[in-house]
């Protein structure tokens, strides 16, 4: 993967030291084999032209004289699936972490929709900046947009920001909400959003795994975002409640 500059952006190290509530174990008890029920049929798959089109916008805006680099904040931080260069921590103003968008697929069913995590407008947002190496730059922004873009209208798109870090501010592209897409379910109260990621599982994997890999990450580079940690704790005892219910026999809905 290359160098790596992750030191600490401002991290809270209190809660780095506590043990997470979210586990393996309370994971597993959430995942099971589902079958890929296919797109969603009242949208439309982008086209190839489609992703031509996209990747040639974001590259025609690219800011002069600098390399390309994505701010990932959810699963990118764990999975980029990309190469990539260098990594380094950084801050977003504007922007926060939200499980704002309603899933059919993926990680969650039509029948069990789970939620998807996008960056919402307001607050803050803090995560790693991942450089692209420049002489494979257009083929790697092809996979990563076939990966985070599927269906119009899009829930989230490609969008030129500024990131604080600790050399200074970085210019990057990252995926922001829209706010016009069909699946899009604004703000949601945590209580609910943990309801959700307890029970909800795709033919990718469950909420709750998508949850504990993405704060196990945020740890692992000194990063900190309180929702998320409450929130896994809200996933876990939701998970651990369930549990109990059903080797008492009791029905779980």
């Amino acid at each position: 993967m290359g160098s790596s500059r992750t030191g600490p952006v401002q991290p809270r190290a209190l809660l780095n030291r506590q043990a997470m509530d979210l586990s393996p174990e309370l994971v597993a008890m959430v995942h099971r084999s589902v079958q890929d029920a296919g797109p969603d049929p009242e949208r439309q798959p982008l086209t190839d032209e489609d992703y031509d089109q996209l990747v040639t916008a974001l590259l025609a805006t690219r800011p002069l004289d600098s390399p390309v680099w994505v701010f990932a904040y959810g699963s990118l931080l764990w999975k980029p699936g990309f190469a990539h260069v260098e990594e380094l921590p950084g801050r977003l103003i504007g922007w926060h972490r939200a499980f704002c968008f309603s899933q059919k697929r993926f990680r969650g069913t039509p029948d069990c929709p789970g939620l998807m995590l996008s960056l919402d407008r307001g607050g803050e947002c803090r995560g790693l900046l991942l450089r692209f190496d420049e002489g494979t730059l257009e083929r790697e922004l092809h996979g990563l947009f076939r990966r985070e873009m599927t269906m119009k209208p899009l829930n989230h798109g490609a969008r030129w920001v500024r990131i604080r870090t600790v050399s200074g501010t970085v210019p990057a592209f990252t995926f922001v909400s829209n706010r016009s897409s069909p699946s899009y379910v604004g703000k949601l109260p945590p209580e609910r959003v943990a309801d959700v990621l307890a029970t909800a599982c795709g033919h990718l994997g469950s909420g709750a795994a998508y949850l504990y890999e993405t704060v196990m990450r945020l740890r692992a580079v000194s990063i900190e975002d309180r929702r998320l940690w409450e929130l896994q704790a809200l996933v876990a005892e939701r998970i651990r409640r369930s549990g109990s219910r059903s080797e008492r026999g009791e029905t779980v809905s």
